[in-house]
């Protein structure tokens, strides 16, 4: 293209060098000097006009989806309780965990009772750390409808959450109970219809 537009200069420098001469304002020099000029202005211009490979940019790397851990969530909260406790968000130990049973302290014997008239799913958690720094949950699955079992239970607070299946419906009981530490006769923990209560006797 340089060419073409070089060619084309040179003959009009010589059709101009040959053509009649007239009054020219300017010299034939200045003449000439003007048209190269605009002939490599019209090629850098050219030039500027083709495009230039433009680097695409970089494409966010996704990050690695978090695996899902074993950790189990904080109990929920029933519209019936009117006692429900908040989690301790304080410090590193946010309780939302399995209890450690073997480091929680001494256990106090509760016999859970199921007099919720249908099968519970139960969730115990120690929601606070007690005077040995634990807390945390355990849950019980499918425990029939009149049915019990023994748990030793360390010392603290704690919140109850059961999962009621009945004949075509289910509803959720909920209740907060304190275990003392120099508790030594044995408690109940009583699923009831309308909540759950812990006491000497359901």
């Amino acid at each position: 293209m340089k060419k073409t537009i070089l060619t084309s200069i040179l003959l009009a420098a010589i059709l101009t060098a040959c053509g009649p001469q007239g009054t020219p304002t300017m010299s034939p020099a200045d003449v000439q000097g003007s048209a190269v000029a605009a002939a490599w202005t019209m090629v850098e211009q050219t030039e500027a006009a083709i495009p230039t490979a433009t680097p695409v940019p970089p494409t966010e790397t996704p990050s690695p989806t978090a695996v899902p851990s074993d950790t189990p969530l904080p109990p929920p909260i029933s519209p019936l309780s009117t006692a429900a406790p908040t989690l301790n968000t304080s410090g590193t130990d946010n309780c939302v965990h399995p209890l450690n049973m073997g480091e929680a302290g001494p256990g106090h014997r509760t016999l859970v009772q199921n007099h919720s008239g249908g099968t519970i799913n139960l969730s115990l958690t120690l929601y606070s750390p007690n005077a040995f720094g634990q807390c945390g949950s355990i849950s019980y699955a499918n425990l029939a409808k009149n049915a019990g079992f023994t748990v030793e239970l360390p010392a603290g607070y704690w919140f109850a959450y059961a999962w009621v299946t009945l004949k075509g419906s289910s509803r959720e009981v909920s209740g907060s109970f304190f275990v003392q530490p120099a508790q030594f006769d044995k408690q109940e923990l009583c699923v009831r219809e309308d909540g759950i209560v812990y006491k000497a006797s359901c």
